[in-house]
């Protein structure tokens, strides 16, 4: 399935491109006689600095033909990160779309990388007469793909993953949830993390399904949502909170009434949330989607019958086996003995024949993590009487209050259910006397004394008392991460910086 060659359309709506069957072989053949030239094999790595472009799915495939093993760069990385992750992975090749970025492209020359301009890639159709393929390196047991989630600024913890566990990922996606509802599909997220590159473009794309690539996360490309679904006659898309917060305020909905099914993932999803995605897309089939990049991405998910929206509800494994246990250590392996009883909260180990090989030279980390096949994913959860699968929070989110649990996740769900809030970070501060307390960044409507107070009645109604912020701090917007996601301790360090609101005096 792989490399037979049976991929979609690549369409690009803003710049007017669509590469058909003809054009996307031509220039497979022309990237793969260009990588062919520096003697690429055997799971070298090859770093993408493009993405969510045409090419970067392209040249991925010629890079996987070869032997080789792509590690997409994340564009928004400073020099320093990318020589960081340089001199973890030590890729044979660096890969541009134009003329490398000097202040990049200048430390990885020095540091014996070679760098490629692959934008004049070209070549014959392998169609043409006298053209064929080259024989290809590929194998299931290679490494394909390594991707990084944290520390490009000290030591970096890349994801490794092979062909053969993308491609279960892609074959147990496809037995749970079919493929005729992707065959246009839309990827508004950045190529260079799990759910935007493994799960919402390159399952649709492998299997034949039309791939519509747009720039990730930008937001006069959310303000356009709607009518760009409208035009293409979209029918699946993939996104998370961040971005349908921002497309429900300031996007007008579609009207074709094309989309069939919808995604949501990477972070938590409130009910109010989901409810409002709902009626913005006119689709009752807004699946809250639960995926790591180490176990491949998408593994469980609200494809259950009859289901109400509920904060943190997720709904069955796909592919995969899910647990609530009491601990998370990987010492001793995790047994039914220390499985939690229905309704009890615990932590999230998953078992999938999609797991990731381990990270990228830290075989300590990756055996704080799995254990005999199964991996803990630092989610603390529960599984309700009918099997379904809720999502508390991460386990190092988690604030200890003088002893008393605070889940952040459940807190800012509560705040987006006021009409009025844009946007929501709980995190943790210290405390003195208890440890740790609840503090709040948000972003509302207004400023006004009355607009506050209701505010804050509006949680005094719907959270316990522990729960409740006892620090309070009115921004004009929440830093999130390259991937849509917010970091908690980066909210938390970037208030400390600044002066609380005096929620009493206000309050009077």
């Amino acid at each position: 399935m792989l490399l037979d060659l049976h991929v979609g359309n690549l369409i690009e709506p803003l710049a007017g491109r669509t590469w058909e069957r003809e054009t996307i072989l031509r220039r497979l053949f022309a990237s793969i006689a260009c990588l062919r030239g520096q003697n690429l094999s055997d799971s070298d790595p090859v770093f993408l600095h493009y993405g969510n472009t045409s090419e970067f799915f392209v040249d991925l495939l010629a890079v996987w033909w070869l032997g080789g093993c792509v590690v997409p760069i994340d564009p928004w990385l400073t020099a320093f990160e990318v020589e960081t992750l340089a001199k973890t992975v030590r890729p044979r090749l660096s890969l541009w779309l134009g003329p490398p970025d000097e202040a990049v492209g200048g430390p990885l020359s020095k540091m014996g990388i070679r760098t490629l301009d692959m934008s004049d890639a070209t070549g014959n159709s392998p169609t043409g007469p006298g053209a064929s393929f080259p024989g290809s390196s590929f194998s299931l047991d290679k490494t394909a793909l390594i991707l990084f989630t944290s520390g490009t600024t000290g030591d970096p913890k890349g994801i490794v993953h092979t062909h053969r566990s993308l491609r279960t990922r892609w074959m147990t996606l496809r037995q749970s949830l079919g493929i005729a509802k992707f065959r246009r599909t839309l990827c508004l997220l950045p190529t260079h993390f799990g759910h935007g590159l493994i799960c919402n473009s390159l399952f649709p794309w492998f299997y034949g399904q039309d791939l519509f690539i747009l720039p990730a996360f930008q937001n006069e490309v959310i303000l356009r949502l709607g009518s760009l679904l409208d035009e293409n006659r979209i029918t699946f898309l993939s996104s998370v909170p961040a971005v349908w917060r921002l497309a429900l305020k300031t996007a007008k909905p579609p009207r074709s009434r094309s989309l069939q099914r919808v995604f949501c993932g990477s972070a938590p999803l409130s009910a109010h949330l989901w409810k409002e995605i709902r009626k913005w897309t006119g689709t009752e089939e807004v699946i809250n989607s639960y995926g790591i990049t180490e176990t491949g991405s998408w593994v469980a998910g609200t494809t259950v019958p009859d289901f109400t929206p509920e904060d943190g509800l997720i709904g069955e494994p796909w592919g995969a086996v899910i647990r609530i246990l009491k601990n998370a250590h990987t010492e001793p392996p995790p047994g039914l003995a220390q499985e939690c009883r229905v309704g009890e909260e615990g932590y999230v180990w998953i078992n999938t024949p999609a797991l990731m090989q381990g990270y990228l030279g830290r075989d300590d980390l990756t055996a704080s993590v799995v254990s005999q096949g199964w991996f803990v994913t630092g989610d603390i959860g529960l599984i309700d009487d009918r099997g379904y699968l809720f999502l508390r929070g991460r386990e190092r989110e988690e604030i200890n209050k003088g002893g008393m649990k605070v889940y952040p996740a459940d807190v800012d769900a509560v705040a987006e259910r006021w009409e009025q809030t844009v946007d929501v970070c709980t995190f943790a501060y210290e405390d003195p006397l208890l440890g740790e307390n609840v503090g709040m960044a948000f972003v509302i409507k207004g400023s006004n004394k009355e607009i506050l107070r209701d505010f804050v009645r509006h949680l005094r109604e719907h959270l316990g008392k522990h729960q409740m912020p006892q620090r309070w701090y009115l921004v004009d917007e929440i830093p999130r991460t390259s991937r849509g996601k917010v970091n908690r301790s980066v909210v938390a360090g970037k208030c400390g910086t600044l002066e609380p609101l005096d929620m009493r005096r206000l309050l009077r």
